[in-house]
């Protein structure tokens, strides 16, 4: 019923302003003049009717429609008095007082003024405003209803009043206090306006400064108007009005107060359409028979009627362009909306262009603030574009709304947009999100394989660029084992058999002799050790525990090997012992380097999967984050990450160092 009220509140105004025109030639005074109010009666039914429509604004939805048909409704009583007068028709005196009377509710918009856009006054001590102007309102009204002024005599010669109480002198003292409160009460209310503007912040402030401007110019000519035509003050008071109600308009449009929807928008046509048949009818049924001097030909009726029904296609197609324009602005319709959103989608040469290209479509199509496009990637990721809107943002907003976006029956993403808490979404504007989400499934699936593939592109050259560098670790790591090695042989085992080749060219004694094969035989053992330290074949008779045991012997550490139950007994493959056999001794030559050779705890175990390592000391201990990996350290790592296994390094200064090692276990053998 409100939407059918709401077209109504549009629809009445220009009809009855058609009504007065045709009543105000009939009383001879001409068509024209009721259309002075035209622009104040229009401006007030379409402000009245969007809030009423929308259930916003409370009492002002109720004023700006009073305002929109109270001006036409008395500028028919008014023309009919006059022309009753001049016809000899009953009803001019109550014609005429009703008139008079409805000149007093022009106040209602000093209320509006005081009470724009909250619907309340701006403080308590401001109600007493609301107050003076129902007062002075009723003053207003009461005077001319129950006394005889000067304005209803030089209005209505020769009426007789209906309800003539007051004396005449009386009644014309408090016509012009009357007339000088409502001035004051103007002044107060543009003053009020000002004052609220100032202290108002955000949205509110956007929509004040509109409203507030066109208060201060309705004000001032007003002002003007009353000083210059004080026998007439009301015509600049129907010219400067008019603004007060279009910039509440603007700022309902402009800052999204409350929305429109397509029941406004043919409304708005059905208006115009309106205005479109009167002013052929007039044009030629009141214009040319007036020239003609016969206004009741029917074939005048019938040229107009023609004319209209010609032109009736072509006007309509351009009020419901003018109306979407107006109405929706860049909202367009919904399914414009879903055309565009279509055409945007496949425009868009790259995805990089297709997500903030939805937002915008999303935003604009619901009137929202801020909308988003959410693409879900795997491993819980998301890749989001934020579209905000133009103007200034709502200092509240409501919950965001949100719509799953589906391809082939599994999520790929979501549209989700914000509104202000006054402007909630609608369910056709619910229904278009669904729509355009719909639409969007396929465009967001291949955003998502796109996302997907160069997240896998990123890793492997990650990946790649870390095997790189390890690779480069490994290298420098075996030559300058090489090189280490070259030196011990240089130093040690080719130094002494180069002597013995010097010294065995010399000899002579038999006893000499025996001294020289005893130091080929400790030649040979260094070399022996040598080749043991590279790869024992401890290691590969016996196994991990038997070689780790060996070689602290030898090294003299002060390091104890302990081995779970079984541990002993299990064999693994060759690359696996290798490896927790070198680790362990990297960690142990860390130990004997870096912790003054503190005591020091190697313990293994193992289940079915795994070989689980460690080696503590009690040393000093070091600050892991804040101390970067030495080269032992680092070489550990390169052989667990060759063998697919983890690496925890754990210390705290003053609480030694923990190495803890877990490698995946290939095969398990018993021990023969």
């Amino acid at each position: 019923m409100r939407r059918v009220g709401a077209i109504l509140f549009l629809v009445a105004p220009p009809l009855l302003l058609l009504i007065a025109c045709v009543l105000n030639a009939w009383a001879g005074r001409g068509w024209i003049s009721p259309l002075e109010w035209a622009p104040l009666a229009f401006a007030s039914a379409a402000v009245g009717s969007l809030l009423w429509i929308r259930r916003a604004g409370g009492a002002m939805a109720g004023l700006f429609i009073y305002m929109g048909l109270g001006l036409p409704i008395g500028m028919i009583f008014e023309a009919y008095a006059r022309g009753a007068v001049d016809h000899g028709l009953p009803g001019a005196p109550w014609a005429a007082w009703l008139f008079q009377a409805s000149l007093g509710l022009s106040l209602g918009f000093y209320l509006i003024m005081q009470l724009f856009p909250t619907g309340a006054p701006l403080s308590r001590r401001w109600r007493t405003l609301v107050w003076l102007t129902i007062a002075t309102a009723t003053v207003v009204l009461l005077t001319p209803a129950f006394g005889v002024t000067s304005e209803f005599t030089a209005n209505f010669p020769g009426v007789v009043h209906p309800l003539q109480i007051l004396p005449a002198k009386a009644a014309n003292v408090l016509d012009t206090i009357g007339g000088v409160g409502t001035l004051i009460l103007f002044i107060a209310s543009a003053a009020e306006i000002v004052l609220r503007y100032r202290r108002s912040a955000g949205d509110e402030r956007a929509q004040m400064k509109w409203f507030a401007t066109a208060s201060a110019v309705a004000a001032v000519g007003f002002i003007v108007g009353f000083a210059t035509l004080p026998d007439n003050p009301a015509i600049a008071f129907a010219l400067l009005t008019p603004l007060i109600p279009i910039a509440a308009g603007i700022a309902i449009l402009k800052y999204h107060l409350y929305d429109i929807d397509v029941v406004i928008s043919k409304a708005v046509v059905f208006a115009l359409l309106g205005v479109f048949i009167a002013v052929v009818y007039v044009a030629i049924v009141v214009g040319i028979g007036t020239l003609a001097g016969n206004t009741t030909s029917p074939a005048l009726s019938i040229a107009a009627t023609v004319l209209v029904a010609v032109l009736f296609q072509t006007v309509r197609v351009r009020a419901r362009r003018l109306a979407n324009r107006l109405v929706y602005g860049e909202r367009a319709t919904p399914y414009e909306v879903i055309a565009g959103f279509s055409e945007r989608v496949a425009d868009a040469v790259s995805t990089d262009r297709v997500l903030p290209q939805m937002a915008e479509a999303a935003g604009r199509g619901v009137g929202a603030v801020e909308a988003t496009v959410r693409v879900r990637l795997p491993g819980g990721l998301d890749r989001t574009e934020r579209w905000s809107g133009p103007g200034v943002t709502p200092e509240r907003v409501a919950e965001p709304w949100t719509v799953t976006v589906g391809y082939q029956g599994e999520p790929v993403g979501d549209l989700i947009v914000t509104k202000p808490t006054n402007d909630p979404l609608t369910p056709a504007e619910q229904n278009l999100l669904r729509d355009l989400a719909a639409q969007a499934g396929l465009a967001l699936h291949n955003v998502r394989l796109t996302e997907e593939l160069g997240i896998r592109l990123r890793e492997l050259d990650e990946q790649a660029a870390a095997l790189r560098v390890s690779r480069e670790r490994l290298v420098t790591a075996r030559d300058a084992q090489r090189r280490g090695l070259q030196r011990d042989i240089h130093e040690g085992p080719e130094r002494h058999l180069l002597d013995i080749r010097q010294r065995l060219h010399r000899v002579v004694d038999p006893v000499e002799l025996d001294g020289l094969i005893g130091h080929t035989n400790e030649t040979l053992d260094g070399l022996r050790d040598l080749a043991r330290g590279i790869f024992p074949p401890l290691l590969a008779e016996q196994g991990v525990i038997a070689a780790l045991r060996a070689h602290i012997r030898k090294v003299g550490a002060n390091v104890t090997v302990e081995a779970a139950i079984g541990f002993a007994d299990r064999r693994f493959d060759a690359d696996t012992e290798a490896g927790v056999y070198f680790c362990c001794l990297q960690a142990i030559q860390n130990v004997i380097r870096h912790a003054n050779n503190a005591t020091c705890v190697v313990a293994l175990s193992s289940d079915a999967d795994a070989i689980v390592f460690e080696i503590r000391d009690d040393g000093p201990g070091f600050d892991v984050a804040a101390t970067p990996r030495g080269m032992g350290l680092q070489i550990v790592q390169d052989r667990v990450d060759a063998l697919d296994g983890s690496l925890e390094v754990t210390s705290d200064p003053g609480r030694g160092t923990r190495v803890a090692v877990r490698l995946p276990i290939r095969a398990l053998e018993p021990v023969r």
